[in-house]
């Protein structure tokens, strides 16, 4: 017997509110980041990665290689700005 999941099918699938909340956010971010607003940017980016823009009943281990590059470059964005924030601090 075959199990089918009814999450794939696109109009099935609840409203992607998540994927708007971390378009906006990341947006606001970026915005911040231009206008040279680092712990703001840096609030905006690490609140996003909070809203998966992905499908969350995917596991990690079964996502797509895009999907987790592109969250582990913006992980690796947040904490870049959190070090360039840490030293403009302590210098």
């Amino acid at each position: 017997m075959t199990i089918i999941n009814q999450n794939t099918n696109p109009s099935k699938r609840a409203f992607p509110f998540n994927r708007f909340l971390y378009v906006g956010l990341v947006s606001l971010g970026i915005y911040f980041l231009l206008s040279k607003d680092i712990s703001s940017a840096l609030v905006d980016l690490g609140i996003a990665l909070a809203f998966d823009p992905f499908d969350q009943n995917i596991a990690w281990s079964n996502r797509l290689n895009y999907q987790k590059i592109l969250l582990f470059v913006h992980v690796s964005i947040v904490f870049g700005l959190l070090g360039m924030l840490l030293v403009n601090l302590l210098w």
